[in-house]
């Protein structure tokens, strides 16, 4: 064994090397851990299948000892293997060789792709290694080494243990390991030479072939032929003639619709870069025999082309920039902010800022507060008017971080409707667009309900992609505060002027949905409640004017012609009666509405039978008839009574009136109060200042946390799409994992950053996989092959690169993917054997280019030699029993290693 010099660490020190108590401590504490494994006695099991070491499940379990003040590990690794067939009822071959000593010669998983270093170096499937417990503690010294050494091979001994018992010495980077393996009679020490430099006897067959056969020293001549599985790995990382095609999207031409692959309105997706960096292949002669081929420093037949064997690997690129995990990664930062809106846009945003944010922020109380000035003066509308002018008077436009064109695109996309606001197309299209058409009962469109998002066609659902789009392209979250802040101004000058907002469905607010979008829905409630309230007051003018008649009030119109300032008044507009002395009706409820029109009615039909000696007032109140109920007395139809709306509310306001209630306790004064709260039913301008002060109030913090379930609900619709196009099997298990994730996630107010953190991070690996696989369907021709079978098998080809660890190539080098690998090997090596510009430019003779063109090989040399030597032989006598001998050795460009398994006869020798 040869190793070189390694500083210091904390090493395995006995001062003293221990008393003999200690050391037979550290024995009997082994030998306690391997028979609670019950790996005591002879070892059991079926023959190794074919790629069962990759296809396996491996697991292991460990334990901690100590050698003195040293503390170990020892961790049992083991292939979970089915029961034999016969329930171990099967007699026991008599002197047969123990299961570890039977794997060093079994051929079936050779070079397995995924596993532990051990089990690609000696082809066991189960064993123990004993390590220095903490990382930094290192066994340097070799009588340490032996110390060690010798206690595993007591154990062995006194407890009949068939399982390989290895020790980790030196630094645990250069994994060198010692070991043994006993059976009745027989004994394999299991050995192991790593260097840095590898002298050149060892770089080819023969030199190997060499070592091998000395270090077996077998007396037999001629000695019997030596088994070899030899495989050479080829590196391919020039991938020059394929650029990658995706370019980041050009969101500076954002007014122009679709550009460099952003469509406005949805979440941009792919890799800035190619996410392949390398393609490994291996090529492979599992069974040859010593003289059947050539390979030393002078000439060699192992030539790629004609291996009998390849398969193929990718090496991903390091985190590779995708469009997708850059959006949800910036946008998710926003929730971690801390500033408000004006401090991001500025204090100036508000002249003399206290006293105007008081107006607004307390027009409520004043509006129901006794005041010596005027009412229209403290109106709600009057503030927030007042408020809008104010902002953008001292708002200029280089100030803005939004320039004009960008905000007025993304404002007619988030409100279609405002493109033709004259007069009267305007309200009935708002109307029709608020929601009215039945949404797809899909899978993809319910999955707002589930994430607690918004429907992907509504206002809010646009709103997050835009901020999140905003927040990537334009600014950050100075963009963001400036979308935001426009954003409510439009919400209180449809408040204003009685317009409804789009993107929302009718009716109460949904609480299936985010916080957000259920205010926006109360939002557009009262907006349609207070347009309602307008036009019956506008309708119900010409009744209250002297010269009005007794008809009924939708004859008003008719009249009009007859007094024309009357006509004046009928069509005052909203801002006018805002600023009158009506004002205190804006603040009617629901009940004294009723109430109004009731005694209007009951006057108007006592005006008709004025004449008459009784006075037959018609029932107010009354829905429809209830079947054929009649009342008992007068025997009349039994009617439906009209009853009040349940007033909608969005879930916080649901939760706060609810712990309200719970507090009035179950007295009759708490039940007469709890009666006249549910009972009470304001939708109007108190109601609607309240959503839009909320909305007003938000940082960009607060607002990314409303819309974050958005943006992921919009993200796994993209990756969905994306995976449509490419059905990759191992994408759609993990999207319905994401789903599942999510719905637990999102359903709490306020879920925790490290959860949010693993779905975005889910989310950024599927875009990796898909952005992988359309890179290797590039590389590998799939779209451009003619021939549909092996389009079929390319694409079968390509899916499974992504899901295993390594891919055997059908036809090895004259299959349909192993001409392809072929190319990409060989436009490479032309590639790099072009001289640079300098050469050039040098008088090179045409015979002379000629002849260097002519010497490149289609191949570059291997990076990674790997040989598996074996042969049965008896040790250490031509009388011993014949036994399995194995060395395997590894050449790459860092380092050098063999690591060898040899047999002997512990009974006659």
């Amino acid at each position: 064994m040869a190793a070189d010099s390694e500083p210091e660490s904390e090493v395995f020190e006995i001062t003293d090397f221990t008393t003999a108590s200690e050391w037979e401590r550290f024995i009997s504490k082994i030998e306690e851990v391997l028979n609670d494994w019950k790996l005591i006695g002879i070892s059991s099991g079926k023959p190794l299948e074919k790629g069962v070491y990759t296809t396996g499940v491996w697991e292991e379990k460990s334990d901690e000892i100590s050698f003195a003040d040293f503390k170990f590990s020892i961790t049992h690794h083991f292939l979970v293997q089915e029961p034999s067939d016969k329930d171990g009822k099967e007699e026991p071959v008599e002197d047969a060789l123990p299961l570890p000593m039977q794997d060093l010669l079994c051929m079936n998983n050779d070079f397995p792709p995924r596993a532990h270093c051990l089990v690609r170096w000696y082809g066991l499937r189960e064993f123990v290694v004993i390590a220095p417990a903490a990382n930094n503690d290192a066994v340097l010294s070799e009588s340490k080494c032996n110390l060690l050494l010798s206690s595993v091979s007591i154990t062995l001994g006194n407890t009949g243990c068939q399982v390989p018992l290895f020790v980790q010495i030196h630094h645990k980077w250069r994994r060198m390991y010692v070991g043994e393996c006993q059976g009745p009679g027989v004994r394999t020490d299991f050995e192991m030479v790593h260097l840095r430099k590898v002298p050149n006897q060892y770089t080819h067959l023969s030199g190997l072939l060499d070592i091998f056969k000395s270090k077996i020293g077998c007396p037999l001549t001629p000695l019997l032929p030596v088994s070899m599985a030899i495989r050479l790995t080829y590196v391919l990382q020039d991938w020059q003639q394929y650029f990658w095609p995706q370019q980041p999207p050009d969101i500076d031409a954002l007014v122009g619709g679709e550009v460099g692959g952003l469509e406005f309105g949805k979440l941009p997706f792919g890799a800035c870069e190619d996410p392949i960096s390398e393609l490994h292949l291996a090529t492979t002669w599992p069974h040859l025999t010593e003289g059947i081929i050539v390979d030393n420093d002078v000439y060699s037949d192992l030539d790629p082309i004609q291996a009998p064997q390849w398969s193929v690997r990718v090496r991903k690129a390091d985190n590779p920039q995708c469009l997708l995990g850059d959006f949800l990664t910036e946008f998710f930062k926003l929730c971690r902010r801390k500033e408000s809106t004006d401090e991001i846009l500025g204090r100036s945003a508000f002249e003399e800022e206290g006293k105007e944010v008081a107006d607004i922020t307390h027009a409520l109380s004043k509006l129901t507060e006794p005041a010596p000035v005027p009412i229209h003066k403290l109106s709600v509308t009057n503030m927030v008017h007042s408020a809008k002018k104010k902002i953008r008077k001292h708002r200029g436009v280089d100030e803005s971080p939004l320039n004009n064109e960008v905000l007025n695109t993304i404002l007619l996309f988030l409100f279609p409707d405002a493109a033709d606001k004259l007069a009267d197309g305007f309200e009935s299209r708002t109307s029709t667009s608020a929601g009215n058409n039945p949404p797809p009962e899909n899978e993809d469109y319910t999955l707002f309900s589930q994430f607690k998002s918004a429907p992907s066609d509504s206002l809010t659902y646009k709103l997050a992609l835009c901020l999140c789009m905003i927040n990537f392209y334009h600014g950050g979250v100075k963009g963001v505060a400036h979308l935001w802040q426009e954003f409510v101004l439009e919400m209180r000058y449809r408040w204003e002027n009685n317009y409804l907002i789009p993107g929302l469905a009718n009716g109460p607010p949904d609480l299936r949905c985010c916080l957000l979008h259920q205010k926006l829905q109360m939002l557009n409630c009262c907006i349609e409640r207070k347009k309602a309230r307008d036009e019956g007051k506008r309708g119900s003018m010409p009744d209250r004017s002297p010269g009005g008649t007794s008809g009924d009030t939708g004859k008003g119109a008719d009249h009009s012609g007859d007094n024309p300032d009357k006509e004046k008044e009928v069509g005052k507009s909203w801002e006018s009666w805002s600023d009158s002395e009506e004002e205190f009706f804006e603040c009617l409820s629901d009940t004294e509405d009723l109430k109004g029109n009731g005694q209007e009615n009951g006057k108007k039909g006592g005006a008709k039978e004025g004449n008459k000696e009784s006075v037959n007032l018609k029932p107010e109140g009354r829905l429809h008839p209830h079947g054929k109920l009649t009342l008992l007395h007068p025997g009349e139809p039994l009617y439906i009574p009209i009853t009040q709306e349940p007033a909608p509310m969005t879930e916080d306001l649901l939760e706060e009136q609810s712990e309200v209630l719970a507090k009035l306790g179950t007295s009759a004064e708490g039940a007469h109060l709890r009666a006249r709260m549910q009972s009470a039913c304001l939708l109007s301008d108190m109601e609607s200042f309240k959503v839009l002060h909320y909305l007003a109030v938000q940082k960009p913090a607060d607002l990314a946390r409303h819309l974050l379930p958005c943006i992921i609900h919009a993200a796994v619709l993209k990756v969905k799409e994306e995976e449509a196009l490419e059905d990759i099997s191992s994408v759609k298990k993990i999207i319905k994992q994401i789903i599942s994730h999510s719905s637990k996630v999102l359903r709490f107010p306020s879920p925790e950053d490290k959860k949010l953190e693993e779905i975005i991070a889910q989310i950024m690996s599927v875009e990796a996989i898909i952005a992988r696989a359309r890179s290797l369907k590039a590389k590998f021709g799939v779209e451009k092959c003619e021939n549909e079978e092996e389009k079929e098998d390319l694409q079968r080809f390509v899916n499974c690169l992504l899901e295993q660890p390594e891919v055997s190539v059908i036809g090895a080098g004259r299959g349909p993917a192993g001409s392809i690998i072929h190319k990409l090997f060989v436009n490479a090596q032309r590639v790099s054997a072009v001289p640079p510009l300098d050469e050039e430019l040098r008088s090179v003779s045409s015979e002379e280019r000629r002849l260097n063109t002519g010497t490149v090989s289609d191949f570059p040399p291997p990076t990674g030699r790997e040989v598996i030597l074996r042969t049965t032989v008896p040790r250490p006598a031509t009388y011993s029993k014949p036994l399995p001998q194995r060395m395997y050795s590894v050449l790459t460009k860092e380092d050098f290693r063999l690591a060898g398994a040899f047999s002997a006869d512990t009974t006659f020798f």
